[in-house]
């Protein structure tokens, strides 16, 4: 009997050993991203310029551009459309794009854009929620010319944890769009 309670003794003596298992605090995830700068972007032989933030890498194809953010992992994609008596077609595809997010969207702020000096007008979107794009915009001259954008991840729509990334790339669009202009 003595035995036996040894080696009970024995084998839960390394459990015994263990050190208290305490709670982990709540923390939330910190990440920062370096200052933007921005540079004067004129693509050629299209009719708009902007700045833009210089960490990022562009692909033109036409008019029709794809602003990368390696660090964020997302996507500016932008369309040019020539406006031919069918502004109200393109206005309301732009707010279309924005509303199929509704589904997962918690909410969708429209920010007027009115800029008379430069002609450019316009709307941004901000989507909260677990919606695909948290950014969308679009600019026109009302008469010849129709610019709008989309912000995607590469990443599946997780609003917590995109939140920092999302705040970043939002600033950007404020920035593309205060910066627009329309070369004519």
């Amino acid at each position: 009997m003595k035995r036996l309670c040894y080696v009970v003794f024995l084998a839960l003596l390394p459990m015994g050993c263990k050190d208290t298992v305490l709670p982990k605090p709540k923390a939330l995830l910190s990440l920062e991203y370096p200052t933007a700068t921005y540079q004067y972007f004129d693509p050629e032989k299209c009719p708009f310029a902007f700045q833009r933030n210089v960490s990022t890498a562009v692909t033109v194809s036409g008019c029709n551009l794809q602003i990368a953010y390696a660090l964020q992992k997302a996507t500016l994609f932008t369309t040019y459309k020539n406006v031919d008596q069918n502004l109200n077609e393109l206005l309301r595809d732009a707010q279309n794009l924005t509303q199929k997010h509704v589904v997962k969207a918690e909410s969708i702020s429209e920010q007027p854009y009115i800029n008379p000096e430069k002609n450019v007008y316009g709307m941004l979107y901000q989507v909260t929620g677990e919606a695909a794009s948290q950014t969308q915009f679009y600019l026109t001259d009302s008469l010849h010319h129709f610019f709008t954008g989309s912000v995607y991840f590469r990443a599946k729509p997780n609003y917590d944890s995109i939140l920092p990334a999302s705040d970043y790339l939002r600033k950007d669009v404020i920035k593309l769009m205060e910066s627009f202009e329309w070369k004519d």
